[in-house]
């Protein structure tokens, strides 16, 4: 049995219309185009640049504002291509498109992300059509007041503005710092009067700067024309040090070795000319060194090796983060014992590296191997571990695989296990390069590398052609010997670039001598007890 419901009540339960959006700059919206060859028009899509309000005609006895919002707003909108596939892009510059107006009730905003990939607008469309399917219906034409000013954050601002004053004042004096100095060089390689006459070129080169300021202080405030014109006196400075010179080299007469027949600036010779400019272009040195010293800070600290490079690069993007580097470089040096130390020892194929780690664990029974997952003792467990793709590496018989956990937990499950309870242990990983990229980013270890390579590549053909010949290593249906050899020396170039510009190897074994590489590598090894 229905029940009564009250017209009142009705009323209040009917649906309410969606809240229309308000449109912003920026926003991707569809209109259309009457001029596209259709009837209906040509459905177009392109992006808010502007917002202006349509000036109505004035009337002293009637408001022409009209009640439902439209004919209030005008857009400009910036047309976008369609590059297929619900893609649309801006115009290359060579085909861009002039800006069209409309009215704001004749546009739909649409639902569009960007795809950086494809460097367009991803925009839905209508089902089974190539017509762009907005997400509204239109705007809030009636409610709509103009664009929102976007707030200014006054403190922000007055902290920019000291940054900007501070900058300012820097170039300035590290200007005259730099004129200050070649200033003196001037006088010791090329004499008082050269020296004065660079100096002089170096006081105009700090007053250029400051003039500039000038222009840069005023762009956009009422007075900018007047800071325009009042800057441009920047660029008769270097003639008025050359009309210095030369009016000095005029009064001096009989003791200026120059003939004035030619004029009063044919009297500067080109040694004071050169002095000069160079002495004017001398502000532009600290301006190229402070452009210049971040990158090669970053190409320094890229070149240093060893676990000492990467403290210095993470450091660095630490301070860019804002964060205390004090604890992190700690850390990084090992002083801080929630760190693992791990020797990590890797290279190319064919190197002996495996070789050298077993005697390693043999002679030294501070070294321990790392703990690894066997599939027979717990399969199901191995299995979730093989799906979370979680194992850092695996054997080629695929049993056994290796966590971060278990070259982490490896050294404190030996030292406990130990009879001499305060003996240190320390993990010691042979590690191929790809395993030794993922130990790279391990969180908790501090590593100690050493890298085992060879003098030449001969010497690698050599030792990966007696394996193929011995059977060591396979040959995979379909190969020949030359082909596989060809196939590895080409790994073994690319591993060999990895361990040069790693920066995670502070040390280097070439493996021609087993014995000496053992005691390279234990004098390497050492120093993870330090």
């Amino acid at each position: 049995m229905a029940t009564y419901t009250p017209p009142e009540d009705a009323e209040k339960t009917k649906p309410s219309s969606p809240k229309l959006p308000q449109p912003k700059i920026g926003d991707i919206v569809r209109y259309y185009d009457m001029d596209g060859g259709r009837a209906d028009g040509q459905t177009l899509v392109g992006k808010i640049s502007l917002i202006q309000r349509i000036q109505q005609p004035s009337s002293s006895t009637t408001n022409t504002s009209p009640s439902d919002g439209t004919n209030r707003w005008l857009l400009e909108l910036t047309p976008l291509q369609d590059v297929g596939d619900g893609y649309y892009a801006e115009y290359p510059r060579r085909k861009r498109r002039q800006a069209t107006l409309r009215k704001l009730e004749e546009v739909a905003p649409l639902a569009a992300s960007f795809v950086r990939s494809e460097d367009a607008f991803k925009i839905p469309m209508e089902r089974g059509t190539n017509v762009p399917m907005p997400y509204a219906s239109g705007y809030d034409v009636v409610n709509y007041e103009g664009p929102t000013a976007i707030p200014v954050n006054g403190e922000i601002v007055q902290r920019d503005g000291e940054n900007y004053n501070e900058i300012k004042a820097s170039l300035l004096r590290n200007a005259a710092l730099a004129g200050l100095v070649g200033t003196v060089v001037a006088d010791l390689s090329r004499g008082t009067q050269d020296a004065v006459i660079y100096a002089a070129g170096a006081a105009a080169g700090v007053a250029y700067l400051f003039f500039l300021g000038i222009k840069t202080d005023t762009l956009g405030s009422p007075n900018a024309k007047l800071g325009s014109n009042v800057s441009n006196l920047r660029f008769v400075l270097p003639v008025l040090v050359l009309a210095g010179v030369a009016l000095n080299n005029v009064l001096r007469g009989d003791e200026n070795p120059v003939v004035t027949n030619g004029g009063m600036f044919s009297t500067v010779t080109p040694e004071q000319f050169g002095a000069a400019m160079i002495g004017f272009l001398t502000y532009r040195v600290p301006l190229f060194v402070s452009q210049l010293a971040p990158v090669i800070s970053e190409s320094a600290t890229d070149m240093v090796p060893g676990s000492a490079g990467m403290a210095i690069r993470m450091a660095a993007e630490a301070r860019k983060r804002g964060v205390d580097v004090s604890e992190l470089n700690d850390k990084v040096r090992g002083s801080d014992d929630s760190l693992v130390t791990v020797l990590l020892v890797s290279g190319p194929e064919g190197t002996g590296k495996t070789t050298l780690v077993n005697r390693l664990l043999e002679e030294d029974d501070r070294f321990v191997r790392p703990i690894l997952e066997d599939r027979i003792a717990d399969g199901m467990k191995f299995e979730r571990y093989e799906q979370r793709d979680e194992f850092l590496s695996m054997d080629e018989t695929g049993r056994y695989g290796l966590l971060k956990e278990g070259v982490l937990k490896a050294a404190e499950k030996a030292a406990a296990a130990a009879e001499n309870s305060q003996s240190q242990k320390v993990v010691v990983v042979d590690a191929d390069v790809p395993l030794a990229k993922k130990l790279v980013n391990l969180a908790g270890a501090r590593l100690v590398g050493v890298w085992v390579g060879l003098d030449s590549l001969e010497k690698f053909e050599e030792r990966l052609m007696a394996k193929l010949k011995s059977g060591a290593v396979p040959l995979p249906e379909g190969e020949t010997e030359e082909s596989l050899l060809r196939a590895k020396i080409g790994q073994v170039v690319k591993d060999i670039e990895f361990g040069v510009v790693s920066g995670i190897f502070e040390f280097t074994i070439l493996n021609d001598d087993i014995e000496e590489s053992m005691r390279e590598l234990k004098d390497a090894a050492s120093y993870c007890f330090k």
